[in-house]
């Protein structure tokens, strides 16, 4: 069982290289907006879909890593200046470790003037309604930006599995083959 997480800020491109690293292994893709599109129309973005969101991921990650399944990839958000989010990623990499899967960190930048065009994406929309919103998520990101902290520090991962990679000018097919590289998937 191999678990990957892709982690960085908003529009960077996680899901999307999340889609060809799918397409070119045998991994699963489970994009973080999967929980959230089904809760929001229920919740909207309260406090009740983030504990949801967050208890339906850990069950679904739970099945996956008791299961027969190659691996899976998981898209996140990660605040490193919380820690609510270290801690649930903690949880979750222990959990994949305690079923003796190998655990991946690919943490992706890029520039904030392709991400705000990555936001409009018309990919990016078709599977992530909530995001429609332009001007709402294009705030969102921006406010995201000056509140959190969404990039590690150097070494602050201590996973040996890490890669960081700026694809601000990569499609995701290289960054998937890059990943890919480095990790023998």
């Amino acid at each position: 069982m191999k678990f990957v997480m892709i982690i960085g800020p908003q529009a960077v491109g996680k899901m999307t290289v999340g889609q060809e690293l799918a397409k070119k292994t045998s991994l699963k893709l489970f994009h973080n907006h999967m929980t959230i599109e089904l809760l929001e129309p229920l919740f909207g973005f309260s406090s009740e879909l983030w504990q949801l969101s967050d208890l339906f991921r850990y069950e679904i990650f739970k099945k996956m890593a008791e299961s027969k399944e190659a691996g899976l990839i998981f898209t996140y958000v990660w605040a490193f200046d919380l820690q609510a989010d270290w801690d649930f990623v903690n949880r979750v990499t222990a959990l994949f470790e305690s079923k003796n899967a190998t655990v991946y960190f690919v943490e992706l930048e890029a520039d904030l003037t392709e991400r705000l065009e990555r936001n409009k994406s018309p990919h990016r929309l078709a599977h992530k309604p909530t995001k429609r919103n332009i001007e709402r998520s294009e705030n969102e990101l921006k406010k995201t930006i000056e509140n959190h902290r969404l990039h590690s520090f150097e070494g602050e991962i201590k996973n040996k599995n890490y890669l960081r990679i700026n694809n601000t000018h990569l499609e995701a097919q290289e960054v998937a083959d890059l990943i890919i590289d480095k990790f023998h998937l």
